[in-house]
């Protein structure tokens, strides 16, 4: 008889170095995916964690290739305790995303860190990791890779968004699976934050006491990045952002008053009218910043319960492990731009 069930964790590290994400989850195929959610949890990174993967962005061959192994370990060890506090013993697998250290795909390459090896033998379990690098080579970006899921698991909407470290959103379009990054989102904000001593803006209150300031708003608007649709990378947040924002020299609340109007103009500008929108990730328990997205669109804007904000990225990484040791296709060349769809990532077996 024909397996119709699986048992899977998820992990998710995003950009914007919240923390880790785990997800266990009951897959079921019949004539279509469905998913039931049984447990999920964040383990947030501490201190020295957080510094270690930022700093990763700079750091030389030798450490990157340390890091990679101490990262696999660390995320086996979480991914331990996970399962024995939730007396996990029907595994199928663990879907790892990793964490994202570089990302240019248009110089053809990627790294997301965080041993699949490492992370098998500590888990001593099948692991599958590494879905970007293949993309990449077959010349695709690398990203995104959650539509694959929205299409089988979510849709019944006609926007999947997700607003975590970037904005980016997934559609069907004649047919065809479309997706994109569209804009930076927590990573900045968190960036601004950070520099009050604060983690996040709680509900966006923050940025709801500030002021745009409408030049600045007009520059971020008017990036060139914004005209080639690229997938974005901690890259651009240096080269282009940060310079361009710390040149006007304001207050906090009115960068984050700022770019909170930025970030709800490029999302609204990517939805039609009498539509559904699922938004999900972060930003959408930032309740000021969903404020002005529906203020800017006349698409109907839905945020689902809790556990599907914080754990729709994770809980598709599990999928598409799935997918990839049933070596069905899990990256859609509708959004990568790769030469053909294909079933990506890396088996490691205990």
């Amino acid at each position: 008889m024909t397996k119709k069930h699986w048992y899977g964790i998820g992990l998710m590290s995003g950009t914007s170095l919240d923390g880790l994400d785990l997800v266990y989850t009951q897959i079921t195929k019949n004539k279509q995916y469905s998913y039931k959610i049984i447990a999920t949890e964040t383990f947030p990174y501490s201190n020295n964690w957080r510094k270690k993967l930022q700093n990763a962005f700079t750091s030389s061959a030798l450490e990157i290739t340390r890091l990679n192994t101490e990262y696999g370990k660390f995320l086996g060890k979480i991914t331990n305790t996970f399962i024995k506090k939730n007396n996990i013993s029907k595994l199928d697998f663990i879907a790892s995303h990793g964490h994202t250290i570089f990302h240019k795909p248009g110089e053809n390459y990627t790294l997301q860190i965080g041993d699949g090896a490492t992370l098998a033998q500590t888990c001593k379990q099948t692991v599958v990791c590494d879905f970007r690098t293949q993309d990449v080579a077959k010349g695709g970006q690398g990203a995104p890779l959650v539509p694959i899921g929205d299409s089988l698991f979510f849709s019944a909407y006609d926007y999947c968004i997700n607003i975590g470290g970037f904005a980016n959103i997934s559609f069907d379009d004649m047919g065809v699976r479309k997706a994109f990054d569209i804009c930076p989102a927590n990573i900045i904000l968190n960036h601004y934050t950070g520099k009050i001593a604060l983690e996040y803006d709680d509900k966006g209150l923050l940025a709801k006491s500030g002021e745009i300031n409408n030049e600045l708003l007009t520059a971020l608007n008017n990036l060139p990045l914004y005209k080639k649709r690229e997938s974005l990378g901690y890259e651009i947040i240096i080269s282009d952002f940060i310079p361009l924002i710390d040149s006007f020299n304001l207050s906090i609340p009115n960068i984050l008053r700022t770019v909170v109007e930025h970030i709800a103009i490029k999302i609204a500008q990517n939805l039609s009218p009498n539509t559904q929108s699922l938004i999900t990730g972060g930003g959408a328990l930032n309740n000021y910043l969903i404020e002005r997205i529906k203020f800017h669109t006349k698409s109907t804007i839905i945020i689902p319960s809790r556990e599907l904000i914080d754990y729709k990225e994770a809980l598709i990484f599990s999928l598409l492990g799935l997918l990839r040791l049933q070596n069905k296709v899990n990256v859609l060349a509708s959004v990568t731009g790769a030469d053909k769809n294909h079933s990506s990532g890396v088996i490691y077996y205990p």
